[in-house]
């Protein structure tokens, strides 16, 4: 979420208590922070200026904090409330969160705790505005000049390095995790050069073999190899005046890697089985989504090959880097999906559009793209609900991860990756709860049960965000 002025209210019938949040949480500057000793006279500092956020205690002597949680969100829907006590129960926290509580947050908490639960309430405030927004929004498109969306510092950044590349002839470098939109960015910078008019090819490295890369890219004469049965012209010749896009450029081997070195020096070739050089004026874009610095040292990768390559480099944010991007995007793809299937959706609900927020997107803009073609077709009202979106609404995270269908092999990797670590996260935890459950929260004794040093054991305790019971 992006910096801005808000108001917040801490509502606590101990004044050390309110003086210390309020304390917390006006470091930052960005933030307006009063406070109220019991529920009434928050109230009616909330009907002189709504806040945006309220932090009230659960456990009051005039008008608990259940009652100033239910009369908040009756009358300010939009204010995000946290609820704070040092009577945490289970039933209480499953209460408050029924009554529209953004958060819960036992006592005592640190200021860390409380800052990320503030910022959380923020966000989600945030994406809300942000929904109603787009959902009144006229159906319109990207700007000519990029077609990207968004408007998050980290893509804005990636559209000021293509406006002021695409002018050039210079070779481009593309880094980012797969699904993060290295073809489209490609091809912006293609469709804002001066070659816009002329043709564009993308090659998939990563699918094709070294020989078969080569006599694509280079063509070949009759007779050159088996199968040869006639002569073919390369991509290279064939896009002469235009663009070339070499995507997953870390898959091909040192020897194609020392052919196009040769190229790009001279832009020069030989087809397989010619003896006759041939000329083009070809600009190259390559992409990548692994560190070919590591691979030059690994001896996988050519030295001068990636220095020649390295002129221009760019890195593609992944999409949970720049959240506020989420709902443009999928919008985006809501108005394109909904235009194709003929259905006519008003936009996301508030539940909907948090859920699309709060996730991590491992597959990055590819996978939202592919959630919401699923929600578009699965949905049978005017507005895409929870219940349309199942992957992320109705199963746990390793549950959706393993329902993901990864497009590459290298998507593949991530995946399996991110469900191994999940799954262990999961388990580290329950074991930890269990041990301290067994143990009356002796740290002590449950480390030596379980047969870890109890530092070990702390560590796992930190780790998790699992506090020794008041």
């Amino acid at each position: 979420m992006e910096p801005g002025n808000h108001r917040i209210l801490i509502v606590d019938d101990e004044v050390n208590i309110c003086k210390s949040c309020v304390k917390i949480l006006s470091k930052d500057g960005n933030h307006e922070v009063c406070h109220a000793l019991n529920g009434y006279d928050a109230l009616a500092m909330m009907a002189e200026d709504p806040f945006d956020v309220v932090i009230t205690d659960l456990k009051m002597s005039s008008l608990g904090g259940m009652e100033v949680l239910r009369r908040v969100k009756e009358a300010y829907p939009d204010t995000r409330v946290i609820v704070i006590t040092g009577y945490a129960t289970v039933c209480s926290s499953v209460e408050v969160m029924k009554l529209g509580a953004s958060d819960y947050l036992p006592k005592p908490f640190t200021p860390h705790e409380l800052r990320a639960v503030v910022q959380q309430a923020l966000a989600e405030k945030e994406m809300l505005l942000q929904n109603r927004r787009l959902m009144t929004e006229e159906e319109g498109s990207a700007p000519v000049s990029h077609q990207l969306i968004g408007n998050s510092p980290k893509i804005k950044k990636v559209i000021t390095m293509v406006r002021k590349v695409a002018p050039t002839d210079s070779t481009v470098l593309l880094y980012g995790e797969s699904g993060t939109g290295k073809e489209l960015i490609a091809r912006a910078v293609h469709a804002n050069s001066a070659r816009s008019d002329r043709v564009f090819f993308a090659v998939d490295c990563g699918t094709l073999s070294g020989n078969l890369l080569e006599s694509e890219l280079f063509g070949y004469n009759k007779g050159a190899f088996t199968g040869a049965h006639k002569d073919k012209e390369g991509i290279f010749k064939l896009a002469h005046k235009g663009t070339v896009f070499l995507d997953e450029i870390s898959n091909i081997t040192l020897e194609v890697q020392g052919k196009l070195l040769r190229f790009l020096e001279i832009r020069e070739f030989l087809p397989l089985g010619s003896t006759s050089l041939q000329k083009v004026d070809v600009r190259l874009i390559f992409a990548t989504n692994k560190n070919l610095r590591d691979m030059v040292e690994e001896g996988t990768f050519r030295e001068d090959f990636y220095y020649r390559i390295y002129v221009y480099p760019i890195t593609l944010p992944r999409l949970k880097d720049r959240k506020s991007d989420i709902l443009p995007i999928a919008y985006h793809f809501l108005k394109q999906f909904g235009k194709n299937m003929g259905k006519h959706l008003s936009g996301f609900g508030d539940q909907a559009a948090n859920r699309l927020t709060a996730y991590d997107w491992p597959g990055n803009v590819r996978q939202l793209r592919n959630v919401i073609e699923r929600a578009v077709i699965l949905c049978e009202r005017d507005e895409i609900g929870l219940k349309d979106i199942p992957l992320l609404g109705e199963m746990g995270e390793i549950e959706q991860l393993i329902e993901y269908v990864p497009s590459t092999n290298e998507e593949l990797k991530q995946v399996k990756k991110a469900v191994r670590e999940k799954a262990v996260n999961k388990i580290e935890r329950n074991f930890i709860l269990k041990a301290l459950a067994e143990n009356n929260w002796n740290v002590t004794q449950a480390a030596k049960i379980t047969g870890l040093q109890r530092t070990n054991f702390q560590k796992l305790m930190k780790k998790h965000g699992v506090r020794r019971e008041r």
